[in-house]
């Protein structure tokens, strides 16, 4: 493969923002005296709680049972007694969630032990400890790992591919844990390329992290089938669908997912909690974040407890400068805004970024000039303008004619447009209502 930055077609160049974080070394945040660990923390089926209030529990235990095959259990970040069981507001919702009061002990349940080396274990013994540790995406999606090592059987997978990329402005987690445990993220690509049975497997890291591509390369150095690829820096690079193509050149179809061409993706964050599965028997009870941006005092990576509050996590990072404009749950082009910080951090939180208010200030939008720059930076080869178009005049299945439904929400239309249309939002909306009635039919 040539070793030349790789990349896809359309994409935009927005301001990094990392510099703040890039070069901070991961620290471990304090034990919160409380956790909210809610039930729904992924794409699927929510958890049944299977503690009760009163009940005793210890870091790792399992206290939420996924009952559906796209799920995945949930287990505890802290020693302590479960003191209430309600539904709360999350960042993606409201959910079942169990309270749980920190003893300060930070017990380790007796069912957390070493599950073996990956060598002596077959691929369903493998993918039943990514399962049997709840193990979700770490990048944001949040989609249940082992249902992505479990393909049917008539789809062929050939190709791994971890996600360095970490394109999203501001956030730097993914990158600080390469640069400084890349063999844990080694490990649990091992563990991913057995679990389905391929003997390539690619890391593929934008150009701007030259310190983690460096790092990486060394530690995959005597791993024969396994390849770091620098990429281009271009949001959305890290979209797996974009990450596929500069990659493998190959091209998913519209509506189709990854493994149509072969391939699996999964974040180098995800890769990580794997390989830390196998070696402590530790399920994903915590992870690395990004607390930054211009309305934090102290940026700093952080790994951090799930179900830690997100007011915890701001005030050990120095607080707020001033009132904050908007937080929001990831990175700015993809992330989820937040109405309040008393909601908890789950396994999906890449980041918290707290933007002062002249930078969340939304300009007031002027008439398209239709200048087109929205269609030819369009890495899904779509025509924001006319969707959007129809979806302000709620015409939402016309919208749907001209794909809407093939938007993957990246935002790149809003970012470039010179007269700062509600691209993404309005197509967002039109998304929404064509999938709403289309249950209703």
């Amino acid at each position: 493969m040539n070793l030349q930055s790789q990349t896809f077609k359309g994409g935009i160049h927005p301001p990094h923002f990392k510099k703040s974080t890039e070069n901070l070394t991961i620290e471990r945040a304090k034990t919160p005296d409380m956790v909210y660990i809610p039930m729904q923390q992924h794409i699927g089926a929510p958890c049944e709680a299977i503690v009760k209030v009163g009940d005793s529990v210890k870091i790792g235990q399992k206290v939420g049972e996924a009952k559906a095959f796209v799920s995945a259990p949930i287990h505890s970040s802290v020693s302590g007694k479960v003191k209430k069981i309600q539904k709360l507001d999350t960042p993606t919702g409201n959910a079942t969630t169990i309270i749980i009061e920190s003893d300060g002990k930070n017990e380790i349940h007796e069912s957390v032990v070493s599950k073996g080396k990956i060598d002596d274990l077959t691929k369903e013994e493998i993918v039943e400890v990514i399962k049997e540790a709840g193990i979700t995406g770490l990048g944001g999606a949040g989609f249940p790992t082992h249902v992505k090592l479990s393909p049917p059987p008539e789809k062929k997978v050939d190709t791994v591919i971890l996600n360095g990329a970490e394109c999203e402005p501001y956030l730097t987690a993914d990158h600080r844990l390469m640069v400084e445990q890349p063999e844990m993220i080694i490990k649990g690509l091992k563990a991913i390329m057995k679990a389905v049975e391929v003997t390539k497997g690619f890391i593929g890291i934008e150009d701007n992290k030259p310190d983690a591509i460096k790092v990486m390369m060394e530690a995959s150095k005597n791993e024969k089938n396994i390849q770091v690829v620098p990429v281009k820096t271009k949001y959305p690079q890290g979209d797996e669908k974009r990450l596929i193509n500069s990659i493998t050149k190959r091209e998913v179809p519209n509506g189709g997912l990854p493994m149509d061409v072969g391939v699996v993706v999964n974040n180098v964050g995800t890769a990580h909690a794997i390989g830390n599965a196998f070696e402590t028997g530790m399920p994903l009870v915590e992870r690395v974040a990004t607390i930054t941006g211009s309305g934090i005092n102290n940026p700093r990576n952080l790994i951090i407890k799930i179900g830690t509050p997100f007011k915890d996590i701001i005030d050990e990072c120095g607080g707020f400068k001033d009132n904050p404009g908007k937080i929001i749950m990831g990175g700015p082009m993809m992330g989820i805004a937040q109405h309040s910080i008393e909601v908890p951090t789950i396994k999906g939180t890449s980041g918290i970024l707290v933007l002062d208010k002249e930078e969340a200030k939304i300009p007031d939008p002027d008439p398209c000039i239709r200048c087109a720059k929205c269609v030819d930076i369009c890495p899904v080869n779509l025509q924001p303008l006319f969707i959007s178009k129809l979806s302000l005049k709620r015409m939402y299945e016309e919208a749907g004619s001209y794909n809407a439904l093939s938007c993957i929400e990246c935002g790149s239309c809003s970012f470039v447009c010179p007269s700062k249309r509600p691209l993404l939002q309005s197509i967002r909306v039109a998304k929404r209502e064509i999938l709403s009635n289309r249950k209703k039919s």
